[in-house]
């Protein structure tokens, strides 16, 4: 994982957002499909001063269920975007179902 250092008021701080060229690499996407997914707002990093992206661990694990889901299915890169994010919204509400209380 890449440390960006921050340097605010003197003191570096420092971060553990991922680059572009290591992201590339644990997701195993090309530049051009990268492109795609932060175009489509799909995936939104930050940029440094450089205009360089900054990806969090997240979008890690997200562009990886994409591209499995994407190949394992042939879907479009739509297609793929949707399924993730119903997936998402699945695990979110059996989360919330089971923090509930339990009624009797």
């Amino acid at each position: 994982m890449t440390l960006v250092q921050i340097h605010e008021h003197g003191l570096p701080a420092t971060s553990e957002r991922i680059g572009t060229r290591e992201f590339l690499e644990l997701t195993g996407l090309d530049e051009d499909a990268l492109l795609e997914l932060v175009r489509m707002d799909w995936i939104v990093p930050s940029t440094t001063a450089q205009q360089e992206f900054l990806f969090v661990r997240m979008d890690v694990l997200r562009v990886r269920k994409y591209r499995r889901l994407c190949a394992d299915f042939e879907l479009s890169p739509l297609a793929g975007i949707i399924i993730v994010d119903l997936l998402e919204r699945i695990d979110t509400l059996e989360e919330r179902m089971r923090n509930l209380p339990i009624r009797r």
